[in-house]
């Protein structure tokens, strides 16, 4: 098991930016698919993009493609979600995931159930 911690999250006027930072421990995160989610007041929690070993594949949600950005650093064992020209609709609790196997065998990297690891979030307001 893999524990996680998000950082970064903040309030931000629309059209700022600001950048997630995921921190593990316990493990390395080198055989790790990563992945950030989001749930913003009264929705269902969101895929917003993911990474596979090494820093590919990648995958993005619609709603961010082109204004967000996810990588990873192995020597920090750190995953991170560069976010650009926010808008309030990204407002949201912002959490990361890490899966060791089983996105790697079928691909659904969009979906929550497929990751065993869990941050608790960092919180994400777009004022607009």
């Amino acid at each position: 098991q893999v524990q996680l911690v998000e950082s970064g999250g903040g309030l931000v006027q629309a059209g700022g930016s600001l950048r997630l930072s995921c921190a593990a421990s316990g493990r390395s995160l080198s055989t790790y698919t990563m992945a950030w989610f989001r749930q913003g007041a009264g929705k269902h929690r969101a895929f917003v993009a993911s990474i596979g070993i090494n820093g590919e594949p990648t995958y993005y949600a619609d709603s961010v493609k082109g204004r967000f950005t996810i990588s990873r650093d192995a020597a920090a064992n750190t995953m991170y979600l560069e976010m650009n020209n926010l808008k309030p609709e990204d407002t949201a609790l912002y959490r990361c995931a890490a899966d060791f196997l089983s996105v790697r065998r079928n691909g659904r990297y969009y979906n929550a159930g497929e990751y065993d690891d869990w941050g608790r979030g960092t919180q994400v307001t777009v004022s607009s």
